[in-house]
């Protein structure tokens, strides 16, 4: 039976061939692709990845600006509004119909 010392060595040793091995496969991957970009004229901007999940951020035709909504609730003590839309903020409570903001007609 192999002692700790031993199987340490072994691992090493094999970790050591692993790191040797790999290098030399990845220069052989390195000079295919080289050669791949050369045969077919590539540079490293054809290769990298363009397209992402999505659309990408100011493609299309931009949406044309929203006024904002009319304002329905108004806090007098605070003076924070609100329009109805989205959740409703603390200071309504239980009786929005309290601050209610009068239409002008």
């Amino acid at each position: 039976m192999a002692t700790y010392k031993q199987l340490m060595a072994q691992t090493e040793a094999l970790e050591a061939q692993l790191a040797e091995v790999r290098s030399t496969e990845v220069a052989g991957a390195i000079e295919k692709i080289r050669s791949l970009m050369a045969e077919f004229g590539l540079t490293a901007e054809d290769i990298e990845g363009k397209r992402r999940r999505g659309r990408p951020a100011g493609s299309g035709v931009a949406k044309a600006a929203r006024e904002p909504l009319p304002l329905k609730y108004l806090d007098p003590k605070t003076g924070k509004t609100w329009s109805g839309r989205g959740r409703a903020p603390a200071w309504l409570g239980k009786r929005p119909e309290l601050f209610l903001i009068a239409e002008e007609a």
